[in-house]
């Protein structure tokens, strides 16, 4: 077992934080205060400030893929800091929970691991990544993901948990909505060589210019979606109000055969879709702008990008309840148009999309 060039990261000491306000920890910059708000540097520090905390915990590390309400989170917050890359050996990664997301990807490709390329320039932390089954451009983490170390809170016990436990599916794991467990590290297998995983996605073939199923060098494959991403909005820049968002706000519904052979006839076209076994996957983003919403459509300080229609935004001072009241207004009339119900692909806390 060999360390990577990447260790954990120095400077941050665990503590309690005298500001409180949790907006500034996410990647949508709006939510409340927490009750009591401790940094740790790494998991091992995490799982002692969890087990000493008292009522309700949440634990926060990049902050990309959560929404939380104005009042704010009455509990303890745990930020999680630090990260490290460990090499297994047999072309297994180890990868901490601290560790930050689009790092570990750039150091797969310039250390000539396949398998993740083109999950690059996705906001947060490793640790979420098998939490939300994270995906994009054909990958998703469920498909190289071997082990995950979870302590149980309620065991107090840490185990090594195998993919077919993590139970994964779209955008969606075990851990999802059950604060139980706590993601400590996470173990890939990866395939050693110069060239990608054979491209899945047709946008992402087509700004390669190759066909679906061909492979790139994992440098190129890395470029192009970063280019793919940046173009929506979707790579984090301070300047850019349209990346102050939590990602892709909803799922791609999907939908029994019939509901979308009738979808199809009520718009008059096919929107873009996959099969998903006997189901068909719809794009969300579709949906939202032909119910009417166009990019930069704007509810108070809350908006749709103006690159992206699936990105809610804060466009500069924006609460937690605009936010959640344009999602809400999007939701409804997409259900109301195409009775689809769109669901939130974040964590909301503090608050609710009903």
């Amino acid at each position: 077992m060999t360390d990577a060039s990447h260790r954990p990261t120095a400077g941050y000491a665990a503590g309690r934080i005298t500001d409180k306000t949790l907006g500034q920890y996410t990647t949508l910059r709006v939510g409340g205060p927490a009750r009591e708000l401790v940094e740790t540097a790494s998991s091992e520090e995490a799982v002692e400030a969890l087990r000493v905390a008292e009522g309700s915990t949440l634990v926060l590390a990049g902050g990309s893929n959560v929404v939380v309400g104005d009042a704010g989170f009455d509990g303890t917050v745990v930020l999680l800091r630090g990260g490290g890359i460990t090499e297994l050996g047999g072309d297994a990664v180890r990868v901490q929970a601290g560790q930050n997301w689009d790092e570990f990807v750039s150091w797969t490709v310039e250390n000539g691991y396949a398998g993740v390329e083109f999950l690059s320039g996705i906001p947060g932390s490793a640790g979420a990544t098998p939490i939300q089954n994270v995906g994009a451009y054909g990958q998703e983490v469920a498909q190289t993901i071997v082990r995950v170390a979870v302590w149980d809170r309620r065991t107090d016990r840490i185990r090594d948990w195998s993919a077919e436990e993590c139970a994964f599916s779209y955008r969606h794991s075990a851990f999802k909505h059950d604060d139980r467990y706590f993601v400590m590290h996470v173990d890939f297998q990866l395939e050693r060589g110069a060239s990608s995983r054979p491209v899945a996605y047709a946008e992402a073939a087509g700004r390669l210019g190759v066909e679906v199923g061909d492979r790139v060098p994992l440098r190129a494959a890395r470029e192009a979606v970063l280019e793919l991403r940046r173009g929506k909005g979707m790579v984090l820049d301070e300047a850019d109000h349209d990346t102050w968002s939590a990602g892709s706000f909803f799922t791609n519904p999907v939908i029994a055969a019939e509901h979308y052979r009738k979808l199809t006839e009520r718009t008059g076209g096919e929107a873009p879709h996959w099969p998903v076994g006997d189901e068909v996957k719809v794009s969300a983003a579709w949906l939202i702008g032909a119910a009417g919403f166009e990019k930069g459509y704007r509810r108070g300080n809350a908006g749709l990008s103006t690159k992206h229609t699936l990105a809610l935004t804060n466009r500069g001072g924006a609460t937690g309840a605009e936010v959640l009241a344009l999602a809400m207004e999007v939701a409804d009339e997409v259900e109301l148009k195409f009775g689809v119900r769109l669901r939130p692909e974040p964590v909301i806390v503090g608050a609710s999309l009903a």
